[in-house]
């Protein structure tokens, strides 16, 4: 089994390059809303730990299954030990699976246009309120390091593309080709 773990800022593009490459591959997409979304409908709020048990279980279930593999979107705060801590037990979870690690980078102005599009809008619907939503990725940025330094990523399967000015579609082309997946 394969684990691709798409890692970026918000609305850099992860769900979209996820579609793309699901399209192109084997592989299954999780992207991080399709358990974020069903939480805030049901709790009228984010509730991390129910978040985080639904993933788990997707997870747990996922790994056990005969599919090909799973592309998992997550914004991975670099400079919180929870997170590192966090991707260890996805991978744990995977165990003996072969995992990937993308990330892909783009400037805030682009991440802004980004947040309002279609399909964003469309499978995200907490994201609908642009204006709110704009100001949480603003005040993301502020808050944590959600692009790696320099090195920082320690794993030997991981590739950083900066897809500001590259479609979704070549960027999925590029990590099926850097992963032979």
């Amino acid at each position: 089994m394969k684990l691709l773990i798409l890692i970026g800022n918000t609305s850099v593009g992860k769900m979209t390059v996820g579609q793309e490459l699901a399209k192109i591959t084997d592989m299954r997409l999780f992207h991080n809303h399709m358990a974020i979304e069903p939480v805030i409908e049901i709790f009228g709020e984010k509730n991390n730990e129910v978040v985080s048990r639904l993933r788990n279980i997707i997870f747990e279930e996922f790994a056990k299954s005969d599919n090909y593999g799973l592309i998992f979107t997550y914004m991975w705060p670099f400079d919180q030990q929870f997170a590192w801590d966090y991707i260890k037990h996805v991978c744990e979870i995977f165990a003996g699976a072969e995992v990937y690690y993308t990330e892909l980078i783009a400037p805030q102005e682009i991440r802004l246009q980004r947040n309002a599009t279609a399909n964003r809008l469309h499978h995200k619907s907490s994201k609908r309120n642009i204006d709110i939503s704009n100001q949480r990725l603003i005040d993301d940025d502020s808050y944590c390091r959600y692009v790696s330094n320099e090195g920082e990523i320690p794993f030997e399967n991981y590739i950083r593309i900066d897809n500001s000015n590259i479609s979704p579609d070549v960027v999925a082309k590029m990590i099926k080709e850097r992963f032979a997946l």
